[in-house]
């Protein structure tokens, strides 16, 4: 199996607009196949990102949280954004819904509770944990970059922080 890179950042997000930016930013680098794997405690703000995240990717109406249709499927501007949550299943049962054909599709993807079906995750992926702040809508955002092209999404990241700083 080859090696593959990985490169990590820290977003700190001072309010929600914050949280937006970081979302745009990411949404602005996404092509088709992207995936970016969401984890955090309940309430951290996993959802609000994906919102941003789709918004940014021209995804009209309203995103909610899949939470118990597993898989919710949109149509966006720029490319499909396909969006989950597979908090309530185990990971045999996500092994049977085809996760390949959006992992691999025309699409973005992000997944919430990614951390409970590991295996089934490609293996280059922007792996992304959120920590609730001190303050109510303070967060930290922990990216990490395994493999092309998310490597280069976490130098850009830190690349944009040195210039704000």
């Amino acid at each position: 199996m080859p090696i593959i890179n990985k490169a990590s950042t820290v977003w700190n997000a001072n309010n929600e607009q914050d949280t937006i930016q970081l979302a745009k930013q990411l949404a602005s680098l996404a092509q088709p196949g992207t995936v970016l794997t969401l984890d955090g405690d309940l309430g951290a703000g996993k959802t609000r990102f994906s919102q941003a995240f789709a918004a940014a990717l021209g995804v009209p109406g309203v995103v909610n949280s899949p939470t118990f249709t597993i898989i919710k499927e949109y149509e966006g501007e720029q490319m499909p954004f396909y969006h989950m949550d597979v908090y309530r299943i185990s990971s045999a049962e996500a092994d049977e819904l085809g996760l390949d054909d959006y992992f691999y599709g025309e699409g973005a993807t992000i997944v919430e509770w990614a951390s409970l079906i590991e295996p089934l995750l490609p293996p280059e992926r922007l792996a992304v944990t959120i920590e609730h702040g001190e303050g109510p809508e303070q967060r930290k955002f922990s990216l990490t970059g395994i493999g092309q092209p998310y490597v280069s999404w976490c130098q850009q990241l830190n690349q944009l922080k040195g210039a704000q700083e």
